[in-house]
């Protein structure tokens, strides 16, 4: 961004600060009788001067995350609640089938003690487990992190590597492909079965096609949240025996439709 877009942002900057003032004054003047409404001031995309994200239009973006400056997000992943992607002084790139689960956190190195400036890869077909932090890292295609997991700077997870629970991984730390590794710091613990490699490419597919009911529902209008809310009402079920003693007799309510890869058949 040049200097005119440098000042052109900063001035509409200070028109939204003056309008909040403005605000503020109003209510104080209107006393003891004025109601303030807060408004909430997240972006759940939010570029940082001329850096923007790149998210791909069938990717799911929960509404409570945040991506922040230079970061891609590709096709199919998915971006859950509470997850923090700050790409300011560095890229990061997510690829395909990717999930990235609730309050973790992703961000990139501008300098650290090595020396060097690393952003953070996230290959396709990847699950980053709830609350884990990447920082400055690669993780390969299918590879697997464990909820609450933390990647320093410089750390390459290879292709169908797991990296545990709560495993703090060192930097400049290598895990190779098909290999367990984790405690504080994380330690090889042992190899990966063939079931577990399928898992992992089989969770990246299970939240895919999850992320698609999620999207769907953070879509609906107003209208029809309040309308679903007043047919849960009327069908709303209690046990039989409770029902018995009340001598209620319940309506049996429309079947919810959910797409087939999500609800397991009907025969289990």
């Amino acid at each position: 961004m040049g200097t005119l877009g440098r000042a052109i942002y900063t001035v509409g900057f200070w028109i939204r600060e003056t309008g909040q003032a403005i605000d503020r004054l109003g209510s104080r003047l209107q006393g003891n009788y004025y109601f303030q409404e807060q408004l909430s001031r997240h972006r759940t995309l939010m570029n940082v001067f001329d850096k923007a994200p790149v998210v791909d239009k069938e990717a799911f973006v929960a509404p409570s995350a945040s991506i922040i400056g230079q970061v891609q997000v590709g096709r199919g992943s998915s971006i859950w609640y509470g997850c923090v992607l700050r790409g300011d002084v560095n890229s990061i790139s997510i690829g395909s089938g990717t999930n990235i689960q609730d309050n973790s956190l992703v961000h990139v190195a501008k300098s650290n003690l090595s020396g060097k400036v690393l952003p953070t890869i996230i290959g396709d077909n990847v699950t980053v487990g709830h609350s884990a932090v990447l920082h400055g890292c690669t993780v390969e295609d299918e590879a697997f992190v464990g909820m609450a997991a933390t990647l320093l700077d410089g750390v390459y997870v290879e292709k169908h590597a797991m990296v545990a629970a709560g495993a703090l991984v060192r930097q400049n730390t290598r895990i190779p492909c098909g290999e367990v590794w984790g405690g504080n710091p994380a330690k090889f613990l042992r190899k990966l079965t063939e079931d577990e490699m399928a898992f992992i490419s089989q969770s990246a597919l299970n939240y895919s096609n999850l992320a698609q009911v999620h999207a769907a529902e953070n879509a609906k209008p107003l209208d029809e949240i309040e309308f679903e809310k007043a047919l849960r009402k009327k069908f709303g079920r209690r046990d039989e025996e409770y029902d018995s003693m009340l001598g209620v007799t319940r309506e049996t309510p429309a079947e919810i439709t959910l797409p087939d890869n999500v609800l397991p058949p009907k025969s289990a």
